[in-house]
């Protein structure tokens, strides 16, 4: 790392490689591997570490109790990982912060909500509705376009000094307010209606449905507001894209396109379907 100002660790085992990969491989490379660029920023003289971590740090916190409202998910919720991917990123998001209390390396967090390309890994979702149609619902409380994230982490760099250090979510700015959690559990697209309600029509067009429920909304206020941060791919802009030209993903996500997380297809398509005897 000699020379080198900045870090952006993005490197890491993901949820879908917890049926492929054992709890031990998790710990080696999003740990341990953490620890060591952490250990080798500090010797280099680095000004800035920007650790892309993830949103299922918030594991069973995102799931409310059966008649509660929707969870409204900010940066004051505390992580309870539910698997050794969660488990692993929340470690290696203390050691950032560690590392920025006993070494003063300014380091920065970037919990990110869903963006990347696959269907959904739940076979249920993916029966009951067209791709297209679940990530743009997601647009609404749980997922951000590549071209913002890629933002998020350009401001992370450059603000890591003066912030020292920092945990955000970086989502896609959401339409509702806590007043709509209690209903977003039982009746969600009466709540998108009054939102959103340009939406219907494109959805009616294309034969497309609202989810009857939604479960959690991710806040992205403290990224706004500390970062500077603006994301401009929403559940209102993705709508205006869908009806101006016809694609849900921004230009830059469809540049970079569909990438994968194993060299092999399975049973159920990208996610395999076995456990792994430790995982």
């Amino acid at each position: 790392m000699a020379g080198v100002h900045t870090v952006l660790h993005a490197a890491t085992l993901h949820k879908p490689h917890v049926a492929t990969h054992g709890r031990q491989d998790f710990v080696d490379i999003n740990v341990t591997g953490t620890l060591n660029l952490l250990e080798e920023a500090v010797a280099a003289g680095v000004q800035a570490f920007v650790f892309t971590s993830t949103t299922s740090v918030f594991g069973d916190a995102l799931i409310p109790p059966a008649g509660a409202p929707a969870a409204w998910i900010t940066e004051d919720v505390s992580p309870v990982p539910k698997n050794i991917y969660g488990v692993t990123k929340a470690a290696a998001e203390d050691l950032c912060q560690l590392f920025h209390r006993n070494h003063g390396l300014a380091c920065i967090v970037l919990r990110t909500s869903r963006f990347f390309p696959e269907e959904d890994d739940n076979p249920e979702v993916r029966a009951a509705y067209a791709d297209a149609n679940v990530k743009t619902n997601e647009f609404l409380a749980r997922r951000v376009d590549i071209e913002d994230v890629v933002s998020a982490h350009l401001l992370a760099a450059e603000k890591a000094r003066s912030r020292g250090f920092g945990r955000y979510i970086i989502s896609a700015t959401t339409p509702f307010s806590p007043d709509d959690l209690a209903q977003l559990r039982t009746d969600a697209p009466r709540v998108v209606r009054q939102r959103v309600p340009a939406f219907e029509g494109e959805y009616a067009r294309r034969d497309w449905h609202m989810f009857p429920a939604i479960d959690r909304v991710y806040v992205n206020a403290r990224a706004r507001a500390e970062l500077g941060w603006e994301p401009r791919h929403d559940f209102a802009a993705v709508i205006a894209r869908l009806r101006s030209d016809g694609e849900l993903a921004s230009p830059l996500a469809r540049t970079i396109g569909r990438k994968g997380y194993h060299a092999g297809a399975f049973a159920e398509g990208d996610y395999p379907v076995e456990r792994s005897p430790n995982g």
